[in-house]
């Protein structure tokens, strides 16, 4: 089975540990992005299977746009993208919709939840 890779985007080093320390148990290559910016810069490179996308980022692109970016790519692999942020709002969700994203999780999470669904995207 070839190792999947996952892209962690948060501009909170705490939440990108807690996410890392939660998913290590499991045999993934883990790659972490604090911005927008760097998000899609390091994806073009490593090609992730998932990215773990926060919404509200600094900087010029947010999390919307980021996974937008990623799902127009017109690259042969594009990632399957799950946000996971503060936003709770059904706008928010909407927006995420619209914006690709496959799945959408709400901080804070459990840490069963967040494997669960990283290992049914991954499936």
């Amino acid at each position: 089975m070839n190792q999947k890779i996952i892209l962690i985007v948060d501009d909170q080093a705490e939440l990108r540990k807690l996410v890392r320390m939660t998913l290590e148990c499991d045999d993934y290559e883990l790659h972490e992005a604090k911005n927008g910016q760097r998000a899609l810069e390091l994806a073009k490179l490593i090609k992730p299977d998932l990215v773990i996308l926060d919404v509200m980022m600094p900087g010029e692109i947010d999390g919307f746009q980021v996974c937008n970016n990623l799902k127009q790519d017109g690259s042969e692999k594009i990632p399957y993208v799950m946000l996971l942020t503060a936003k709770k709002q059904m706008t928010d969700f909407k927006d995420g919709i619209r914006a690709g994203a496959d799945n959408y999780l709400t901080k804070p999470f459990s840490p069963s939840e967040l494997i669960d669904s990283v290992q049914s995207a991954l499936a």
